[in-house]
């Protein structure tokens, strides 16, 4: 029992070294770069009119500036936590009802991405005419930016009385969906041909096949594009935000930023949607132990 302990124990220290490592050089280096940015403004604005000043006064008003160009670290996580803390949850300023906003959106046009991306596939994987008419066209939608498209989608969407959540995840969707679309693909197609042949032999149907045989076999493709489709579902629902002026959400707090030269309130944003992007991907992460740990109990 102590020896799988200190096992468990030293497996836990190796693996967290090198990222608690990289995390104090990332740290340390953030704070060089924000003190060597906003020194210059500091000394303008802030100590010349003083008079005299010292090497600490400089370095403390710098990594403490009002109107940083790059917050430091303490900052950010002062802004976030006064956010969260001082405000009501339906406060526009509060970041939590912000994430919320993006989540829920990331989310929905993650779930219609799966759906898309798995018909697509199981059309393609069934049907040879599909394959060759289908999966060009699929590669070749990946090659138009989001930024292009987005306004666009949400114009056309607005122009029919679609607004609000449902635009947005539509633009999430259309991140998510090649990704889960490659990965079913190559699932499905992944089974043995000595598989398919023996559950040929007991004359098994197309449906009984995608569900014996197929579906299981393409989980562990599956779950890595989940991954990936996530956090690009994100991104899009962020890029979403921008052009349609919305009142809430990650994407809009960025904009609102932007507009008055807050670069406080931009960074807040960013930190809190690379957490979002780091809690749905945990997510996905966690749904696939569950999934596989029972498919090799069962």
């Amino acid at each position: 029992m102590n020896i799988n302990a200190s096992a468990v124990h030293r497996r836990l220290l190796q693996s967290a070294l090198p990222v608690g490592s990289v995390m104090l050089a990332a740290l340390a280096l953030w704070y060089l770069l924000a003190f060597a940015l906003n020194a210059p403004g500091v000394i303008d604005r802030v100590l010349a009119p003083r008079g005299a000043w010292t090497s600490g006064d400089l370095l403390a008003a710098a990594l403490n500036a009002s109107r940083p160009l790059l917050p430091a670290p303490h900052q950010i996580v002062i802004d976030i936590w006064n956010s969260i803390t001082q405000w009501s949850l339906t406060s526009p300023r509060n970041l939590l009802l912000h994430t919320w906003v993006t989540a829920s959106a990331a989310l929905t046009g993650f779930a219609m991405g799966i759906v898309l991306g798995v018909l697509l596939a199981i059309c393609i994987v069934h049907s040879r005419t599909l394959d060759k008419a289908l999966l060009p066209w699929i590669v070749a939608s990946q090659t138009i930016p989001v930024l292009a498209i987005a306004p666009i989608v949400l114009i056309i969407l607005g122009s029919v009385g679609i607004t609000g959540l449902l635009p947005k995840a539509t633009i999430a969707m259309y991140l998510c969906f090649f990704p889960v679309t490659i990965a079913t693909v190559q699932g499905l197609r992944s089974p043995q041909k000595m598989e398919m042949e023996l559950v040929h032999t007991y004359a098994a149907r197309r449906l009984d096949i995608f569900w014996m045989v197929r579906l299981p076999s393409s989980l562990p493709y599956l779950f890595p594009a989940f991954r990936v489709a996530i956090a690009s579902g994100l991104v899009g629902t962020m890029v979403a935000e921008l052009p349609t002026g919305a009142q809430a959400g990650l994407g809009a707090r960025l904009l609102t930023g932007s507009y008055y030269g807050n670069t406080l309130q931009i960074w807040s944003a960013l930190v809190m949607a690379s957490l979002l992007g780091l809690a749905l991907t945990g997510l996905v992460t966690l749904t696939e132990r569950l999934v596989m740990r029972q498919r090799k109990g069962g």
